[in-house]
Protein backbone atom coordinates (compact mmCIF):
# COMPACT_ATOMS: atom_id res chain seq x y z
CA UNK A 1 0.00 0.00 0.00
CA UNK A 2 1.11 3.80 -0.47
CA UNK A 3 0.79 6.10 2.22
CA UNK A 4 0.56 9.54 1.75
CA UNK A 5 4.03 9.99 2.52
CA UNK A 6 4.22 7.97 -0.99
CA UNK A 7 2.49 10.29 -2.08
CA UNK A 8 3.90 13.53 -0.85
CA UNK A 9 7.28 11.16 -2.51
CA UNK A 10 5.63 11.08 -5.65
CA UNK A 11 4.86 14.77 -5.54
CA UNK A 12 8.83 15.44 -4.63
CA UNK A 13 9.85 12.96 -7.35
CA UNK A 14 7.85 14.84 -10.24
CA UNK A 15 9.72 17.91 -8.92
CA UNK A 16 13.01 16.57 -9.09
CA UNK A 17 12.41 15.26 -12.29
CA UNK A 18 11.99 18.58 -13.22
CA UNK A 19 14.96 20.12 -12.30
CA UNK A 20 16.75 17.65 -14.01
CA UNK A 21 14.74 18.36 -17.15
CA UNK A 22 15.67 21.56 -16.49
CA UNK A 23 19.30 20.87 -16.13
CA UNK A 24 19.15 18.33 -19.50
CA UNK A 25 17.71 21.65 -21.07
CA UNK A 26 20.34 23.92 -20.03
CA UNK A 27 23.48 22.16 -20.40
CA UNK A 28 22.45 20.50 -23.75
CA UNK A 29 21.30 23.99 -25.44
CA UNK A 30 24.91 25.34 -24.36
CA UNK A 31 26.66 21.58 -25.56
CA UNK A 32 24.90 22.65 -29.22
CA UNK A 33 26.70 26.22 -29.07
CA UNK A 34 29.80 25.19 -27.81
CA UNK A 35 32.27 22.33 -29.44
CA UNK A 36 35.15 23.02 -26.45
CA UNK A 37 36.00 20.76 -23.92
CA UNK A 38 33.24 22.68 -21.95
CA UNK A 39 30.54 22.23 -24.42
CA UNK A 40 31.37 18.07 -23.81
CA UNK A 41 31.05 18.18 -20.40
CA UNK A 42 27.59 20.04 -20.76
CA UNK A 43 26.45 17.28 -22.97
CA UNK A 44 28.01 14.94 -20.56
CA UNK A 45 25.75 16.29 -17.60
CA UNK A 46 22.73 16.71 -20.18
CA UNK A 47 22.96 13.32 -21.18
CA UNK A 48 23.31 12.04 -17.71
CA UNK A 49 20.37 14.21 -16.37
CA UNK A 50 18.38 12.89 -18.92
CA UNK A 51 19.36 9.32 -17.66
CA UNK A 52 17.74 10.39 -14.12
CA UNK A 53 14.99 12.03 -16.01
CA UNK A 54 14.29 8.36 -17.17
CA UNK A 55 14.58 7.03 -13.92
CA UNK A 56 12.12 9.21 -12.74
CA UNK A 57 9.29 9.30 -15.34
CA UNK A 58 9.60 5.24 -14.90
CA UNK A 59 8.94 5.17 -10.97
CA UNK A 60 6.10 7.62 -11.21
CA UNK A 61 4.29 6.03 -14.55
CA UNK A 62 4.30 2.44 -13.29
CA UNK A 63 1.25 2.82 -11.80
CA UNK A 64 -0.12 4.00 -15.05
CA UNK A 65 1.29 0.84 -16.61
CA UNK A 66 3.90 -1.05 -16.00
CA UNK A 67 5.20 -2.32 -19.08
CA UNK A 68 4.79 0.89 -20.83
CA UNK A 69 6.68 2.93 -18.18
CA UNK A 70 9.32 0.24 -18.46
CA UNK A 71 9.32 0.19 -22.35
CA UNK A 72 9.12 3.96 -22.66
CA UNK A 73 12.38 4.11 -19.71
CA UNK A 74 14.21 1.06 -21.94
CA UNK A 75 13.70 3.22 -25.26
CA UNK A 76 15.16 6.86 -23.65
CA UNK A 77 17.93 4.59 -22.07
CA UNK A 78 18.97 2.90 -26.11
CA UNK A 79 18.37 6.80 -27.00
CA UNK A 80 20.83 8.03 -24.32
CA UNK A 81 23.49 5.37 -24.79
CA UNK A 82 23.74 6.29 -29.10
CA UNK A 83 24.26 9.56 -27.90
CA UNK A 84 27.47 9.43 -26.97
CA UNK A 85 28.23 7.41 -29.75
CA UNK A 86 28.35 11.07 -32.12
CA UNK A 87 31.17 11.84 -29.88
CA UNK A 88 33.42 9.34 -30.25
CA UNK A 89 32.29 7.71 -34.11
CA UNK A 90 31.48 11.09 -36.33
CA UNK A 91 29.35 9.22 -38.33
CA UNK A 92 28.12 12.52 -40.22
CA UNK A 93 24.88 12.92 -38.76
CA UNK A 94 23.95 9.30 -38.07
CA UNK A 95 24.12 8.54 -34.43
CA UNK A 96 22.77 11.60 -33.31
CA UNK A 97 19.95 11.45 -35.45
CA UNK A 98 19.05 7.97 -34.49
CA UNK A 99 19.15 8.94 -30.67
CA UNK A 100 16.38 11.56 -31.81
CA UNK A 101 14.43 9.18 -33.14
CA UNK A 102 14.57 6.71 -29.69
CA UNK A 103 13.60 10.28 -27.95
CA UNK A 104 11.30 10.50 -29.95
CA UNK A 105 9.17 6.98 -28.98
CA UNK A 106 10.13 8.03 -25.52
CA UNK A 107 8.08 11.27 -25.92
CA UNK A 108 5.26 9.64 -27.60
CA UNK A 109 4.77 7.09 -24.67
CA UNK A 110 5.13 9.47 -22.16
CA UNK A 111 2.67 11.32 -23.71
CA UNK A 112 0.21 8.64 -23.50
CA UNK A 113 1.51 7.53 -20.30
CA UNK A 114 0.15 10.88 -19.15
CA UNK A 115 -2.81 11.14 -20.87
CA UNK A 116 -4.00 8.09 -19.56
CA UNK A 117 -2.57 8.77 -15.87
CA UNK A 118 -4.83 11.19 -13.87
CA UNK A 119 -2.25 13.29 -12.04
CA UNK A 120 -1.50 15.26 -15.10
CA UNK A 121 -2.94 17.06 -17.47
CA UNK A 122 -4.06 15.45 -20.47
CA UNK A 123 -2.64 18.70 -22.54
CA UNK A 124 0.48 17.65 -21.63
CA UNK A 125 0.39 14.48 -22.60
CA UNK A 126 -1.16 15.90 -25.88
CA UNK A 127 1.95 18.50 -25.94
CA UNK A 128 4.23 15.37 -25.64
CA UNK A 129 2.54 13.89 -28.34
CA UNK A 130 3.31 16.45 -30.32
CA UNK A 131 7.28 16.64 -29.09
CA UNK A 132 7.43 12.75 -30.22
CA UNK A 133 6.48 13.42 -33.83
CA UNK A 134 8.60 15.97 -34.01
CA UNK A 135 11.50 13.97 -32.72
CA UNK A 136 10.47 11.12 -35.22
CA UNK A 137 11.54 13.78 -38.16
CA UNK A 138 14.78 12.53 -37.60
CA UNK A 139 13.54 8.83 -39.09
CA UNK A 140 14.70 10.88 -42.23
CA UNK A 141 17.85 13.03 -41.53
CA UNK A 142 17.28 14.80 -45.01
CA UNK A 143 14.12 16.35 -44.19
CA UNK A 144 15.02 16.84 -40.15
CA UNK A 145 18.01 19.43 -41.47
CA UNK A 146 15.54 21.08 -44.45
CA UNK A 147 13.06 21.80 -41.76
CA UNK A 148 15.84 22.79 -39.17
CA UNK A 149 15.83 24.64 -36.87
CA UNK A 150 11.97 24.56 -36.87
CA UNK A 151 11.47 20.45 -36.25
CA UNK A 152 13.01 21.57 -32.80
CA UNK A 153 9.92 23.34 -31.66
CA UNK A 154 7.50 20.31 -30.99
CA UNK A 155 10.07 18.78 -28.45
CA UNK A 156 11.03 22.53 -26.86
CA UNK A 157 7.42 23.20 -26.61
CA UNK A 158 6.32 19.77 -25.23
CA UNK A 159 9.56 18.35 -23.03
CA UNK A 160 9.10 22.44 -22.04
CA UNK A 161 6.04 22.18 -21.18
CA UNK A 162 6.08 18.55 -19.37
CA UNK A 163 9.39 19.97 -17.63
CA UNK A 164 7.45 23.44 -16.33
CA UNK A 165 4.58 21.64 -15.32
CA UNK A 166 6.55 18.91 -13.03
CA UNK A 167 8.84 21.82 -11.88
CA UNK A 168 6.01 24.09 -10.86
CA UNK A 169 2.88 21.51 -9.51
CA UNK A 170 4.76 17.78 -9.49
CA UNK A 171 1.62 15.47 -9.97
CA UNK A 172 -1.43 15.57 -8.24
CA UNK A 173 -0.39 13.64 -5.09
CA UNK A 174 -3.98 12.28 -4.16
CA UNK A 175 -4.46 10.98 -8.02
CA UNK A 176 -1.35 9.51 -7.91
CA UNK A 177 -1.63 7.18 -4.25
CA UNK A 178 -5.34 6.24 -5.37
CA UNK A 179 -3.97 5.02 -8.85
CA UNK A 180 -1.23 3.29 -7.08
CA UNK A 181 -3.08 2.12 -4.50
CA UNK A 182 -5.62 0.61 -7.06
CA UNK A 183 -3.10 -1.41 -8.82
Amino acid sequence: MTTPAGSASARFKARLAGVFYSITFLAGGFALFDRSGLGIAAGVIAGLSYIAVTLILYVIFKPVSRSLSLLAALVSLVGCGIEPVSLVVKLPGQPNDLSLVFFGLYCLLIGYLIFRSTFLPRVVGGLMVFAGLGWLTFLSPSLARDLFPYVLAPGIIGEGSLTLWLLLFGVDAQKWTELANAR
